[in-house]
């Protein structure tokens, strides 16, 4: 994290001399130019240390120390003097100061005492930005399976892990990709440092730029105070960008600058800020694609996928099911307080046996299900959704094709719906089976499935496939 630092002193030398013992320190730095505007300036500046001059510290001290640290930042006071009184000092450090340093000493010594605060501060705050973003712990041994096809696709991660390059992590929805994004960095040289997760689709298009770079107070309508950014927040860890292919075009041009430039620039702002962050982004689309309908930029593109991992759908190791259902079972048991202990060969042989279209998510989710709806100590049949059990249910009676696609809730839907929802599972059960027979090359698919490619894309799309899962079908 990029901590943030304003200097608050009435003599324009000690102000440069600050400056430059600030300057090798990774730190931003900001300046309150005159007495008159202080506060106005103290408030509008998101703040971690505070370094104020003897002088400029108003009576009552106590309550100047402990107005300055009720700041949204909770900032920590250094002052900063001339001449060293014991006495002095002592009321400083009790008004709650955090330290009192003499500017009689050396640039060199005083440069390592500003490190040490500048360096406990990042740690604390990383600290309460971990907290505040409750993020789940993640790690490569995760990923461990017993597929070779997810070996190799490891083999590829672990290569990737040490390296500060740009990632471009693939994959349908529910495969995984925050998740893998999370354990590469816990991995890497930076797991010590923030890892920042940002849903570009969360927010409207006009709010983007000051999530990821920030704002100034009165940088447009609402801005009422001065935000960190998200690349800020990250400085020294991890950005991950999700949904990347949602990232409006104004805004593809701007984060391709700070790819290259490694420096943001907040809303309403001039000063440009240097940042050291790894940017890994993910994706549910194929890219390549929306370079070529002009609505993603090539360029961004090439400087995000310096490696791209293709994470595999589910339904390509289904003998990982049984070691994932266990292990959400483990933590589903204990959160719901459950004695539920395992599951049935019967139930066990159906998870292995569903194609997982919602992929890892969906699992979770019927785990969950699982445990919440069993009533013994044992997830049977009678516990899964009604699609993953064709046939006969409990009381011998038979399921019907609409019992299984709606798990046996239709009765009472209108005929719109039901109709809706069998066209598109024969529309997704056709077309994956003409995207077999061509291996995924939708021109031809197009032809002969009689549609344009463009209406071809838009269903893949509804329908979550890509064209990559299937060559060499």
């Amino acid at each position: 994290m990029l901590v943030r630092i304003l200097i608050i002193v009435d003599d324009a030398a000690l102000e440069r001399r600050l400056d430059r013992i600030f300057e090798p320190l990774e730190t931003a730095v900001a300046t309150a130019p005159h007495k008159a505007v202080l506060w106005d300036r103290v408030k509008a500046f998101p703040t971690d240390l505070v370094v104020i001059s003897r002088s400029s510290l108003a009576n009552p001290i106590e309550a100047t120390v402990e107005t300055i640290q009720s700041l949204p930042e909770r900032p920590k006071v250094i002052v900063v003097s001339e001449q060293e009184h014991a006495e002095e000092r002592a009321r400083l450090l009790i008004a709650g100061c955090t330290a009192v340093l003499n500017m009689s000493l050396d640039d060199d010594t005083l440069r390592k005492a500003f490190n040490a605060f500048v360096t406990r501060q990042r740690k604390t705050s990383i600290e309460r930005l971990q907290h505040e973003l409750d993020s789940p712990q993640a790690k490569l041994s995760d990923f461990d399976s017993g597929s070779t096809t997810m070996q190799s696709f490891l083999r590829i991660v672990k290569r990737v892990v040490e390296p500060d390059s740009s990632l471009l992590i693939q994959g349908e929805t529910g495969v995984g990709k925050e998740r893998l994004a999370r354990a590469i960095h816990a991995a890497s040289p930076r797991a010590a440092s923030p890892f920042i997760p940002v849903i570009l689709s969360a927010f409207p298009e006009t709010l983007v730029e000051g999530e990821l770079f920030g704002y100034e107070k009165g940088a447009f309508t609402g801005a009422v105070g001065a935000r960190r950014g998200c690349f800020e927040l990250a400085h020294g860890g991890t950005m991950f960008l999700d949904e990347i292919g949602e990232l409006p075009q104004h805004m593809q041009v701007k984060l391709l600058r700070v790819l290259q430039e490694r420096v943001i620039q907040r809303l309403g702002s001039e000063e440009p800020m240097h940042v050291n962050v790894r940017v890994m982004a993910a994706t549910n689309r194929d890219l390549q694609d929306e370079i070529k309908s002009e609505r993603f930029r090539r360029d961004l593109y090439y400087r995000l996928s310096v490696v791209t991992l293709d994470i595999p759908p589910l339904r390509q190791h289904p003998e990982d099911v049984p070691k994932l259902a266990e292990r959400y079972l483990a933590e589903f048991r204990l959160r719901i307080n459950n004695a539920v202990e395992s599951f049935s060969e019967e139930a066990l042989q159906a998870l292995v046996s569903y194609p997982w279209p919602g992929n890892i998510r969906e699992l979770i989710n019927v785990v969950e299900r699982g445990v919440l709806l069993c009533e013994g100590n044992q997830i049977t049949l009678d516990d899964l959704p009604r699609a993953m059990v064709p046939g006969p249910r409990r009381g011998g009676s038979e399921s019907t094709a609409l019992d299984v696609l709606f798990d046996g809730d239709w009765r009472g839907r209108p005929w719109k719906d039901v109709r809706d929802a069998i066209v598109s599972v024969c529309e997704q059960s056709y077309f994956t089976e003409q995207l077999n027979r061509t291996s995924g090359n939708l021109d031809e698919t197009a032809r002969c499935t009689g549609i344009n490619p463009r209406s071809l894309y838009d269903l893949m799309k509804r329908h979550g496939m890509k064209k990559e899962d299937f060559r060499g079908a």
